[in-house]
């Protein structure tokens, strides 16, 4: 969620500027716009400023879409200016709400680690374990960093693997083992002497940044494109050419599960499923100096929604409710013949 680019770089006060006004031209994607200009506040040293952005979207009249990764941020944000009973306040209320959302929980359990929490960080990643992995058959790739940061947490208590650890193990892809790279003696090495024991060390970084990277360059997940009901009622008014497309709210539902069941049983990676907006469509549109009407947008402006990571992962994780917005669970409703 946080911005990678050096702080030289970028001006981030700059930039955080720049984010808040978009926000104001595009209030459907403010959440995700002012959680960015947040984390650019943070990078810039104004945590205070941050954190007026963090209380600005949690007092929103709109309901967000995901309350407890902005909580978790403000936490994060707190204890480092001090305010740690604040901040420890709301971790508690986070573990309490059990989102599904792997993010909150790495966010307030790394923030619980790197203020020497440890006991308590391993309860929070086991609690996100437990909840999001059980009876799991294959681990989403957003827990992975739930089960690394469990594991390195228990390294450094020096308690002796467990089953989630050695999930953990099984699902690292690194040539350095996660045992070595959470090692807590390596921190000795980085004052060494030893020319061995530093590069050692060396190799150890570049697996990490290797790792890393290889996060970062995971493609946008192959997103396909979801009306609500009244976004859609909207479009087709709008754009009439576009009923082709969807004859009906019902039979664009039904499409989009068969279409990502398709595309999963023909083993497409990291599948998603992003909601559009007439407003932002149109917006999209003129972006590219083309039509709305124009039925070849559409995919585009699918996979420019996944770009800017307001995409959700699809299939639901168990006990989820339905991607298509009804409330139910997902598993009783279009997930029901999964």
């Amino acid at each position: 969620m946080r911005p990678d680019t050096p702080a030289e770089n970028v001006d981030h006060t700059g930039e955080a500027a720049r984010l808040e006004r978009t926000a104001g031209l595009y209030p459907e994607d403010a959440e995700h716009l002012l959680v960015q200009a947040a984390a650019h506040l943070e990078l810039a040293g104004d945590r205070p400023g941050a954190t007026a952005l963090y209380d600005r979207l949690l007092s929103s009249v709109d309901s967000l879409e995901n309350p407890h990764l902005v909580r978790a941020l403000k936490a994060s944000n707190l204890w480092e200016y001090g305010h740690e009973a604040e901040a420890r306040a709301i971790i508690d209320g986070v573990r309490a709400a059990a989102p599904r959302d792997p993010a909150p929980w790495v966010i307030v359990a790394e923030s619980l680690e790197s203020h020497d929490e440890l006991e308590s960080a391993q309860e929070t990643f086991t609690q996100a374990a437990t909840l999001l992995l059980t009876d799991v058959a294959e681990p989403p790739y957003s827990t992975r960093p739930v089960l690394f940061g469990r594991h390195r947490v228990r390294r450094m208590l020096g308690a002796t693997h467990d089953d989630w650890d050695t999930l953990a193990d099984t699902l690292h892809s690194s040539p350095i083992s996660l045992d070595e790279l959470h090692d807590p003696k390596r921190v000795w090495s980085l004052g060494s002497d030893n020319p061995a024991e530093l590069q050692a060390e060396i190799s150890r970084l570049r697996a990490e940044l290797g790792t890393f990277r290889e996060a970062l360059s995971r493609p946008f997940p192959v997103a396909v494109l979801h009306w609500p009901t009244e976004e859609l009622t909207e479009l087709l008014a709008a754009y009439p050419p576009l009923e082709s497309e969807y004859p009906s709210h019902e039979e664009h539902l039904a499409t989009i599960e068969a279409s990502l069941r398709e595309l999963a049983s023909s083993g497409t990676p990291n599948l998603g499923i992003v909601t559009g907006t007439v407003p932002s469509y149109e917006a999209f549109a003129a972006s590219e100096a083309s039509s709305p009407a124009d039925p070849t947008l559409l995919p585009q402006y699918a996979t420019t929604l996944a770009a800017r990571g307001l995409a959700v992962a699809w299939p639901p994780q168990r006990g989820a409710d339905c991607w298509c917005g009804s409330g139910r669970v997902y598993g009783e409703c279009h997930g029901d013949a999964a």
